[in-house]
């Protein structure tokens, strides 16, 4: 018995959609709910409900609820297939330009007029595939668990493709950290000729970030068993944001149900969220919230049950909440981000102190002054426009007082514990970024400038920037710091790393220079350093203050008199009263004791007068 086939040109061509809509009409047609039910009472009293059955014991149907089944399945059949990111990508490329490295032995390809195809690998395409992205041959490589195990995908400087920089897109990060820092360790490795970009991926829907959280936290944890240092695991691939199981987040949770339960959110209701989470919130009788509210794993698996649109409006006021206190930790220095890095073309080493030695290990703690000549970054008009140019409600800035430009993009927004929503803005300088909200930037000097005046004035600006290097003084307290931990100031916990170009290299905390004496007294020791006047001033601007050799033990600081912010000048000797307030100084008596204030408009040069006689000594 023979069969024939059917010619090449009469068969009718594969279409074939890999997405996971079958299981989804499986469900509908088996768990759609669709049988009668009747009430009754029981011996109690109590409505109960069971399924109705006919007088031959068949089900009864409820025929409204089988046409709206038939009519979802209907419409699910009808919406276009959603392919995985693996097969969308091999779809857009083309097999001649992506690498597959994964475990699978048959794929769905497509043909250059569109065409589909089924294409068997051998357990040998991944070698091939893995030597064509090696060999530069194709520019882009997908690999999974099964493909990045004991392979290198590096710049390797003995590959073909050592000149191009790694891209490496992070689209699924899974659950296990440990498998997510192996897949990431394929494209960072030695004897690379560039450091990878690491590039996580997810989608608008503000629900994905629980799987971002997941894997952040597990990451932050992995590097602080592995290596001593929470932010190691992690390689700081994630914001503080994006840990949405942290101490901020938390806090943020529970200032969440507060402001829910007072009616002060506008995203929903309280009776609303309770019933589309079933998330019992508050006590039957009083109504006031549980002592136990649900905590944040369990209130993150109920938000993804919601509507995207309610998720969306919830996550943003609730990560509000968690940028408002991540801000506030950063400015008052309490943020733990990990080691930073500050990157010098050259280190000066201008003066260096013993705080300590170990009696027993001999191992020191020194407090070095160094000088750092940093290159500043800078942004170009080309690269603003990449990066920034098609953001919705930008605009471009002029600030009338100072001359400069800025590019107004929106940012994340604040919500207050009282639930109000407060808008920020980042302005994108030529060398640098700062943040202003949105009643202070209507309160500034900036306003809307032209096309064309504001590319010459950025153009310039990156031009001033790139032609010198910047001078800074810091001052490191390094070696052996945790005998002396408790004795450090307690304003900012960051370690730094400091390096240059050639290799020198710098760790430790960096110490104002206001708070070196109060340090050194604390060890029983005297240091004196030498304070640039710049930083003497913006010293004298803070609460801290600072009691430079030259005032004769007088400190100057930031203080709050009459609802008005003034620099004091604390501790004076008498003697001098006289020769300060000539200068420009004032006095007031308040409660019976002479208080001597530096005009804040011209407190700079007031300042400067002061420490003349200081800077003429050094000079002589």
């Amino acid at each position: 018995m023979t069969r024939a086939r059917k010619s090449a040109s009469s068969r009718e061509p594969p279409d074939i959609h890999l997405d996971c809509k079958e299981f989804m009409i499986d469900y509908l047609t088996n768990a759609f709910p669709t049988r009668m039910m009747r009430v009754f009472k029981d011996a109690e009293g109590n409505d109960r409900s069971e399924p109705m059955v006919d007088a031959l014991g068949h089900a009864v149907h409820c025929a409204e609820a089988i046409e709206r089944r038939d009519l979802l399945i209907e419409r699910l059949c009808a919406m276009p297939a959603v392919g995985s990111a693996l097969d969308e990508t091999i779809r857009h490329f083309g097999t001649k330009a992506v690498a597959e490295v994964t475990g699978r032995t048959r794929r769905l390809t497509w043909t250059d007029d569109g065409q589909q195809r089924l294409e068997t690998r051998s357990a040998r395409s991944n070698l091939g595939e893995s030597a064509a992205f090696m060999e530069g041959t194709k520019r882009i490589l997908v690999f999974s668990d099964a493909g990045g195990t004991g392979r290198s995908y590096h710049a390797d400087k003995d590959s073909k493709s050592a000149g191009y920089r790694r891209i490496h897109f992070l689209l699924e990060p899974g659950w296990k950290a440990a498998e997510a820092i192996q897949g990431l360790g394929r494209s960072n490795r030695t004897n690379q000729a560039s450091a990878p970009v690491f590039r996580p991926c997810t989608t608008s829907c503000r629900g994905e970030r629980r799987f971002i959280s997941t894997i952040a936290r597990r990451l932050d944890s992995l590097g602080a068993l592995t290596r001593g240092q929470r932010q190691t695991g992690g390689q700081n691939l994630f914001n503080p944001a994006d840990n949405l199981e942290s101490d901020y987040a938390r806090e943020a949770l529970t200032q969440w149900y507060k402001l829910l339960h007072g009616g002060k959110l506008k995203s929903v209701t309280l009776d609303d969220f309770c019933r589309m989470t079933a998330l019992k919130l508050v006590e039957k009788d009083s109504g006031a919230l549980l002592d136990d509210l649900p905590p944040i794993q369990r209130w993150l698996n109920r938000l993804l049950a919601l509507r995207i649109g309610v998720q969306d409006a919830i996550f943003g006021e609730y990560l509000g909440l968690i940028e408002k206190r991540i801000d506030a930790a950063r400015e008052a220095g309490t943020l733990d981000v990990g080691v930073e890095t500050i990157v010098a073309e050259k280190i000066t080493i201008l003066d260096e102190h013993v705080l300590r030695r170990d009696p027993y290990s001999g191992a020191e703690t020194r407090l070095v002054s160094l000088e750092l000549h940093q290159k500043r970054r800078t942004t170009s008009l080309e690269r603003l426009e990449e990066l920034w140019g098609g953001t919705r409600n930008s605009e471009r800035l002029l600030n009338s007082r100072s001359g400069k430009v800025a590019f107004k993009v929106p940012s994340y927004s604040f919500t207050e514990d009282d639930g109000s929503v407060i808008r920020t803005y980042e302005l994108i300088r030529p060398a640098g970024v700062s943040r202003i909200t949105d009643d202070r930037l209507a309160e500034s000097h900036w306003a809307a400038v032209d096309d064309e005046s504001f590319e010459q004035l950025w153009k310039s600006e990156v031009e001033e920037a790139l032609a010198s290097l910047e001078v800074e003084t810091i001052h490191l307290a390094t070696g052996l710091l945790l005998p002396v931990w408790n004795k450090l100031p307690g304003g900012s916990m960051r370690v730094w790393r400091v390096t240059d170009r050639e290799g020198g290299s710098f760790l430790g905390r960096i110490i104002a220079p206001r708070a070196v004496d109060s340090l050194a007294k604390s060890l029983g020791l005297s240091v004196t350093i030498d304070i640039a006047p710049d930083q003497v001033i913006a010293a004298a601007r803070t609460r801290e203050g600072i009691a430079p050799a030259a005032l004769e033990g007088a400190k100057l600081q930031l203080a709050l008199v009459n609802g008005q912010q003034r620099i004091e000048v604390r501790d004076f000797p008498g003697h001098r009263l006289a020769l300060w307030k000539s200068l420009g100084c004032f006095t007031e008596i308040i409660a019976f004791r002479t208080r001597l204030f530096v005009p804040i408009d011209t407190a700079d040069d007031i300042i400067l007068s002061l420490l003349r006689p200081a800077l003429q000594s050094l000079a002589a």
